[in-house]
């Protein structure tokens, strides 16, 4: 393990993160948020989850730093929802809802691409046309559509969204196996006997991971977005759970009566959440393609 890491630290790609500020300042920003997932439910002022910790008689208290006589240092909601305490819990929906669907739409994606690169034919043309098909429609509409027919839910949302991602992991995928399952080693693994599930997982699937570490990292910033979006339209998280998007939509409705905060904190936290995400995506995608070096 030791030797791992030093290894890493010696790395040209390690070297090159030092000195690429943008990707040091999404890094920071990924794991700030991380972090805030993790342990920031253990020191939050409440638990917006508990309707005995709320008082309506508290409802759009503005900021501790516009009225000293409110101890809610962002202020709070319609329903006297502390507003950092549900950000804390929506920055947790969002990261759980993205990190998770990208997840298994990376599994699905990857292992339908190995099988249409490796063994082609009619199975081939089977998935890529599903996938085409699927293309063929905005990745937003195809989750709407989910969620209308299943209804609300954390569980909802990322098989939502499972279904909408697949599709570019197996097309890259795929591409990458019909270059690989010509070169050498792939016919001497056929010729050692190994079975095709293991020339496919064992010898493939390593040389085909690069583009998708790229593509996976992008992706948890594109569903967080079309989480919040669900979400804000109605049709993603149910209520009781504090999402960045229900807190957006909630804080719409009253953005021009002078209650700015209730939609402008969730906001600038989603927005930091997708930059830092993008700024990682886009070092990795020039660090580990080899065309743009």
């Amino acid at each position: 393990m030791k030797t791992v890491f030093a290894k890493l630290l010696q790395s040209e790609a390690y070297f090159n993160f030092k000195h690429n500020y943008l990707a040091i300042a999404g890094a920071i920003l990924l794991g700030f948020f991380l972090l805030l997932a993790i342990f920031g439910p253990f020191v939050t002022p409440q638990n917006p989850y508990n309707l005995k910790e709320l008082n309506l008689s508290d409802a759009y208290l503005p900021p501790s730093v516009m009225d000293s006589s409110s101890h809610f240092l962002l202020g709070t909601d319609q329903q006297g929802r502390d507003m950092l305490s549900g950000i804390v819990y929506g920055v947790r929906i969002s990261l759980m809802v993205g990190i998770s669907a990208m997840l298994i739409s990376l599994v699905i994606g990857t292992t339908l691409g190995l099988i249409a690169g490796y063994r082609g034919g009619w199975l081939d043309s089977l998935i890529m046309r599903v996938a085409d098909i699927q293309l063929s429609f905005p990745g937003m509409l195809i989750a709407l559509f989910i969620m209308v027919v299943f209804g609300r839910g954390i569980d909802k949302v990322i098989i939502a969204l499972s279904m909408v991602g697949w599709v570019l992991y197996a097309r890259t995928v795929r591409g990458a196996t019909m270059a690989e399952r010509s070169k050498e080693y792939v016919d001497a693994a056929k010729v050692c006997g190994y079975p095709d599930r293991m020339i496919m997982f064992k010898h493939i699937l390593p040389n085909v991971l690069t583009p998708l570490i790229v593509i996976a990292t992008i992706q948890v910033g594109n569903f967080i977005i079309t989480e919040a979006t669900l979400s804000f339209l109605g049709v993603g998280v149910p209520t009781t759970q504090p999402s960045l998007g229900l807190l957006l939509s909630s804080g719409y409705q009253v953005l021009f009566s002078g209650l700015w905060w209730v939609s402008v904190f969730p906001g600038l936290t989603l927005l930091l959440m997708i930059v830092g995400t993008n700024l990682l995506g886009d070092f990795l995608r020039d660090e580990l393609n080899p065309k743009l070096k």
